[in-house]
């Protein structure tokens, strides 16, 4: 099928399909695809909830327990028996919002005595509670 350009001589019927509408029909079909796909935003929505103008929440109280090379225990730099310790650790637990406990043991001191400290928090409620210091035991 050639296309033939010029007067045709003999009186042949033309068989060749029109393409012309078909791509209009296409092109406009493509169109309406195009406007109805909805526009993608790559943001995430969130609520944030409107603040009334109320103060800042103040910043959580923090008990610091300290477990020497020997065992000895100190809340917040004053020695404590074993016994206080439960008694101080139980009260922290009984508030209703608790303080941050850091406890920080000593390089030399016995696993021993750390694990008898946080069981006896975990067991007593203390929820808060977190080892720091951690940069002594790298080397």
């Amino acid at each position: 099928m050639a296309l033939q350009v010029g007067a045709q001589d003999t009186d042949e019927v033309m068989i060749d399909i029109n393409t012309t509408p078909l791509i209009d029909v296409m092109l406009v079909l493509l169109v309406m695809l195009i406007i109805t796909i909805p526009i993608q935003t790559h943001a995430v929505k969130l609520n944030m909830p409107i603040a009334p103008s109320a103060q800042p929440p103040k910043p959580p109280e923090i008990v610091r327990i300290d477990i020497d090379f020997d065992g000895t225990i100190g809340w917040n730099g004053t020695v404590v028996t074993k016994d206080e310790l439960l008694t101080r650790l139980a009260a922290a637990a009984s508030q209703p919002d608790q303080p941050e406990v850091h406890l920080r043991p000593n390089k030399l001191v016995s696993y021993k005595v750390v694990a008898m400290v946080m069981a006896n928090a975990q067991r007593l409620g203390v929820t808060k509670i977190g080892l720091v210091g951690n940069e002594q035991f790298i080397n």
